[in-house]
């Protein structure tokens, strides 16, 4: 397997899997509904709509996944950063909770409640904490210039 990003944190470099060209592929589930498949390699997911949007609420909503992303980055994050360093780090709970009640202004806020789980120092929480801020998910969210074009596909299987 090609391992070509890094990623930084407190001088330490760890090396990622390249997946520099993966492919997310959404389906419809039916004709009525608002139900759809997401393929992401070999896994599959859902997403759906809550009932007050005309969904079922059979899944989590694409926001849900914005969130989810966020708090599994820092949990990762730090589980190699600790096995890196040695920190006795048993566990990570991270609570992620959105408020999107200005998000038509162009706010969206996310509070994350982390949970560290071992005999850890104060020294080596501060640590932690610290490096939960640094996870790719989060400078994406943050510090990144986001580039989305869309494209209609063509031909006869489009209609």
């Amino acid at each position: 397997m090609l391992y070509t990003f890094k990623v930084f944190f407190d001088r330490m470099t760890f090396l990622l899997p390249a997946r520099f060209h993966m492919t997310v592929t959404v389906n419809t589930v039916s004709a009525e509904g608002l139900r759809h498949t997401v393929q992401i390699d070999d896994h599959e997911l859902y997403a759906d709509a809550p009932p007050s949007a005309g969904g079922e609420g059979s899944a989590p909503e694409p926001h849900d996944y914005f969130d989810a992303a966020l708090g599994a980055c820092k949990a990762l994050t730090l589980k190699m950063y600790a096995k890196k360093k040695d920190i006795p780090l048993t566990g990570v709970g991270v609570e992620v909770k959105r408020d999107n009640s200005q998000e038509q202004k162009g706010k969206y806020v996310l509070h994350v409640k982390l949970t560290l789980k071992g005999v850890l120092t104060d020294a080596q929480r501060e640590e932690l904490h610290r490096v939960a801020d640094r996870c790719p998910v989060h400078k994406l969210m943050t510090t990144s210039e986001v580039s989305i074009e869309t494209h209609l596909a063509e031909g006869p299987f489009s209609q």
